[in-house]
């Protein structure tokens, strides 16, 4: 059983099982109080789910794509609550999640995954279904284009305004199930650098 939390877009945080499925959920689409909302999220989940954190096996982040300030929030907040519980915290592309969602519920053949990257830009991954193990086959991606240079491509395009936290989740319970972890790096995907960087300082006369 795991908890999963991700705010690559708006906030989300799931208790997913990998036969029970998603267990409970709660988020909010505000893009702007990831910090001040995750951690009422993680206790709403957790009580929906009536279990406690002892009973957790690990902890998955989605890692974006996403814009620095909201993504980090998310991450930092799941590394954190990993660490808290002395369990394993699982990495999983955002988009991954949108995807094995999208082919869940039926979808089938190629799609790609459109989220919002601000600055008249959008973060894309494209996909050709699903594999053996039920996880998404990324085909290209994530990477991020101008919104009026998004790639031509056959089958459906979800413009995801909201990542599932469920969704992160399913997709780090299958993975564990194949042997496949880690299925991403623990860096994180911002596909930009941050509007600030630390300063070089100011050099010292004697």
């Amino acid at each position: 059983m795991l908890l999963a939390i991700d705010t690559s877009t708006g906030t989300s945080v799931a208790v997913v099982d990998h036969g029970a499925g998603v267990i409970a959920e709660a988020g909010t689409p505000d893009t702007m109080r990831h910090a001040e909302v995750v951690g009422d999220l993680i206790r709403q989940a957790l009580a929906a789910a009536s279990i406690t954190p002892s009973r957790l096996s690990g902890v998955a982040g989605g890692m974006g794509p996403g814009p620095f300030t909201g993504l980090r929030v998310g991450i930092a907040a799941a590394h954190a609550f990993a660490l808290g519980i002395r369990r394993p915290f699982v990495p999983v592309v955002s988009h991954d999640a949108v995807a094995w969602l999208w082919y869940h519920e039926g979808g089938d053949g190629p799609m790609q995954v459109v989220t919002d990257a601000r600055r008249r830009e959008f973060a894309v991954s494209a996909y050709d279904g699903l594999d053996d193990a039920g996880l998404p086959i990324r085909a290209v991606g994530p990477q991020l284009v101008p919104r009026d240079e998004v790639p031509e491509r056959d089958g459906a395009r979800v413009d995801a305004s909201t990542v599932s936290a469920g969704g992160i989740g399913m997709v780090a319970e299958l993975a564990f199930a194949a042997g496949r972890l880690p299925l991403t790096g623990d860096a994180p995907l911002y596909l930009r650098a941050p509007d600030v960087t630390p300063s070089a300082g100011k050099r010292v006369l004697r």
